[in-house]
């Protein structure tokens, strides 16, 4: 039975309000005292983490594995060596594959494959309707049978408002939660860039804001209507959070997260067409980053995520419009909120809350803290390590990302999944 002695560390574990030098006791894979040592604690293996953060894993609400069926862009084994490498434990992945996570077979299959990896927990997105296809809706209860934690709809909200009230139903019957990115696809009609000054410079065809704020009134709309727990994805805009903050006020059951991307990138980073920035949401303007950074800060957003999506090199040489969309980030999710963190001065256990409890909390699943009695899963990094974002140092297949070149703070030395030590930068 492998036991574990983390010492000299600084524990930081939001949920349970600590920030202090601890050490950390692991045994049969769970944490089974932190500070004093259990009598007769004889540890296999000491980590000394003097000058080290010793936190939660860190858990991630949107990460992109590529399979099944887009085994080209990235691989089950390829994502998960990034994930942890990134100090990643936990994470949900979305239910855009080829085929969509519609059916339990497949579900099933991904959940195995995925345990048999023995790195980091997936939590799989179950499509919200047939094929994303937005006319029937799936077997919610079967696939929740299966392994899926909530149901979603990746890509834009539904069309057809009866199907999407009927899903809203079903799923508060049940109390599953329900996860919706707000997009009116009629109103982005194939657009790639925010509508203001730059894609009107480039000459890039425009999406406007209330193709974010009419999906968001929908969604709210509805969601008063069925009583059901709804998780906004991604949200992008200044207008779209101070919707979210009156439908909180209004005790509404609803939450919301944005991209690491989101925080730090207007569109003015497109720069002279940078291909890596071609996202969905696009990147607002600097007013609206500036509004989500503040909505991070008070609380109206409740998590940060990656939103991870490699893409194959081929996919990002193409011209901005035509270019795949998507930025790789999951090993990027800790650096970039720190970033955040220093730069608005939030104190770290108030900055690392929102990529470990407040986004386990959203996952509806028992992680992101260092109780007693939980599962070790557990991240240590050097917060004053600097580290530059190049291609070489990424171990995911993707590697495309506005960051690179880079230096970032925040430098991953050990992960640890139900403890055992599955990443050791220190090696």
């Amino acid at each position: 039975m492998m036991k574990i002695h983390i010492k000299n560390g600084r524990l930081v574990d939001p949920k349970n309000g600590i920030d202090a030098e601890q050490d950390v006791y692991i045994a049969a894979g769970k944490i089974v005292a932190i500070d004093v040592a259990p009598d007769g604690f004889q540890a296999n293996q000491v980590i000394d983490a003097t000058s080290f953060v010793v936190c939660p894993g860190l858990v991630d609400l949107s990460v992109r594995l590529r399979e099944p069926g887009l085994e080209y862009k990235a691989t089950l084994e390829s994502e998960m060596n990034a994930a942890v490498a990134g100090g990643v434990t936990s994470f949900a992945c979305p239910p855009d594959t080829d085929p969509p996570l519609d059916e339990p077979g497949l579900v099933e299959m991904l959940k195995h494959r995925a345990r048999n990896l023995h790195q980091a927990h997936v939590y799989p997105v179950g499509a919200l309707t047939q094929g994303l296809q937005g006319k029937r809706l799936t077997e919610m209860a079967e696939l929740k049978d299966a392994g899926c934690v909530v149901f979603g709809q990746p890509d834009g909200t539904l069309s057809d408002l009866r199907v999407l009230m009927q899903a809203m139903r079903y799923a508060s019957t049940f109390d599953f939660a329900v996860w919706l990115r707000p997009q009116e696809n009629s109103l982005t009609n194939n657009g790639v860039a925010h509508d203001g000054e730059v894609a009107t410079r480039l000459g890039l065809p425009p999406i406007p804001v209330c193709a974010e704020t009419v999906a968001l009134s929908n969604i709210i709309l509805l969601a008063k209507e069925t009583g059901v727990k709804v998780h906004v994805c991604r949200v992008s805009s200044a207008e779209g959070i101070m919707m979210i903050r009156a439908a909180k006020q209004q005790g509404l059951p609803i939450t919301c997260d944005v991209t690491i991307n989101h925080i730090h990138l207007s569109d003015m980073d497109i720069g002279f067409f940078d291909s890596n920035c071609h996202m969905m949401p696009p990147l607002r303007s600097s007013k609206d980053r500036e509004a989500l950074r503040g909505g991070v800060l008070d609380g109206t957003i409740d998590a940060i995520c990656s939103d991870h999506a490699p893409v194959d090199e081929d996919a990002k040489l193409l011209p901005f419009e035509q270019a795949e969309i998507g930025a790789t980030g999951v090993e990027l999710l800790l650096p970039l909120t720190l970033k955040w963190g220093v730069e608005i001065n939030a104190p770290l256990i108030k900055t690392l809350s929102k990529i470990t409890d407040a986004s386990a909390k959203i996952l509806g699943v028992d992680a992101g803290h260092l109780s007693v009695g939980a599962a070790a899963d557990i991240c240590i990094f050097d917060p004053d390590q600097y580290w530059q974002v190049l291609s070489t140092a990424l171990l995911s297949q993707g590697k495309n990302t506005p960051f690179l070149g880079m230096e970032l703070p925040g430098e991953i030395k050990y992960t640890i999944v139900n403890g055992q030590v599955v990443y050791d930068q220190c090696e």
